[in-house]
């Protein structure tokens, strides 16, 4: 249902930790970008959720709000971008 195309995550000691993920989802026309922080990595993180290139409809965009409330989803992009981040 979701496809990612490109993931990135940082550290720093003054921001925490900063992610950026770009998806699909199946059905709808656009792709999307969320951008994660977290201070310490763990169960805080906050995200922010745009269209990634070009905007397409609300009702989309809340689609995919509601997908992430969906802790298996937003763990898939979480753990995406984690997994970029330099040991």
């Amino acid at each position: 249902m979701i496809e990612i195309l490109k993931a990135t995550m940082e550290h720093s000691k003054e921001d925490g930790y900063l992610g950026h993920v770009e998806f699909k989802v199946e059905g709808h026309e656009h792709p999307y970008e969320i951008t994660l922080q977290s201070t310490k990595g763990k169960n805080d993180w906050s995200y922010a959720l745009h269209f990634l290139r070009e905007s397409g409809k609300e009702e989309d965009i809340e689609a995919v709000e509601e997908l992430l409330e969906e802790d298996e989803y937003f763990d898939l992009l979480v753990n995406a971008a984690r997994e970029t981040l330099a040991k």
